[in-house]
Parts: structure tokens; sequence; C-alpha cells
């Protein structure tokens, strides 16, 4: 009988089966220093206040927008991420706090 004490933590794995994507893994990376990767003179937004659009997360990373879309939703589900909508745009936002306590879990548990 497996030990409840052992099963690992649902929102952790989630969080990593959506870092298991390399292109995720990089928009989350490219998030955490937007001003840096993205060209703020084209936000609608401040990057680091509201997030970034996914129109530019696109044209960095040289998908189809509804790959990106996808790929962003994924890390929303994990919370990684936070979505805000400014206009007809979503904008995306590391979730830092969320991310720290993740990184805490995964500190426990491995």
């Amino acid at each position: 009988m497996a030990d409840d004490a052992l099963s690992p933590d649902p929102d952790l794995v989630r969080a990593l089966q959506a870092l298991s994507n390399p292109m995720r893994l990089q928009m989350l990376s490219w998030l955490r220093e937007p001003e840096r990767h993205f060209p703020p003179e084209e936000a609608i937004a401040d990057p680091v206040e509201v997030g970034v659009c996914v129109s530019h997360i696109q044209a960095k990373a040289g998908l189809a927008q509804s790959t990106v879309s996808a790929y962003m939703a994924e890390l929303q589900r994990a919370g990684l991420v936070r979505a805000t909508r400014v206009g007809k745009w979503t904008h995306y936002k590391r979730d830092e706090q969320r991310i720290a306590q993740l990184v805490a879990a995964l500190g426990r548990t491995l």
C-alpha cells in the first residue's frame, strides 16, 4: 500500500510536467526578465507590472500563435504564470510567489 506521505504533490507534478517541454521552460525564463527579452517600445502595457503580450512571446518563439497560446495556458494551469487581458490582448507574467512555493515543495520532496 502506498504511503500518503510519499505521494507526490499533484500541483508539483503539474508544474514539472509543464516545465518538461523545453520551449515552455524557455518562455518562463524569458518572462523572468521581460525588459531584457522583449522590446519595451512595442509594449502596450508595462511588461514588468502587467506582463508580456502573447503576440510578443509568439514573435520571439517563432511559433504559431495557437501553439504559444496553448503553451502559456499550460504554464497558467500549472500556476507558473498569471494572465491579464489588456484590450483584446492577453499578457503573461510569472507568478513568483507560486514559483517559490513550488521550488520549496520540490526541495522537501527530493
